[in-house]
């Protein structure tokens, strides 16, 4: 895995965690009393709900763009299969070399 996907997945990872604390948060002050406590809990609602909107957007597009590159990589197999299977040994023995020099 990419140190970008890795990056990703910890944020991901982390709003997620950001979101449960706050619907936590939420239902630990619902009981509060006070204007201004209603005023804080209706637009952190309103935040987080748009926040959730947002992160399932961009999961729906990051599951697109995955298929469509695991789609053009299967088609590129199929077009190119010795190609491909030179690059896979080749890439395999270089992997092999990196492995044994440790």
């Amino acid at each position: 895995m990419s140190d970008v996907q890795a990056s990703k997945d910890k944020l991901v990872s982390d709003f997620k965690a950001v979101v449960a604390d706050t619907e936590e948060l939420l239902k630990l002050t619902a009981g509060q009393a006070g204007d201004k406590v209603a005023d804080v809990r209706g637009r952190l609602s309103e935040k987080l709900a748009n926040a959730k909107y947002k992160m399932q957007d961009l999961e729906a597009a990051v599951v697109q763009k995955t298929k469509a590159a695991a789609r053009a990589t299967d088609d590129y197999v199929h077009d190119n299969p010795w190609k491909s299977v030179g690059i896979a040994a080749g890439v395999g023995f270089l992997l092999g070399l990196l492995v044994n020099r440790r």
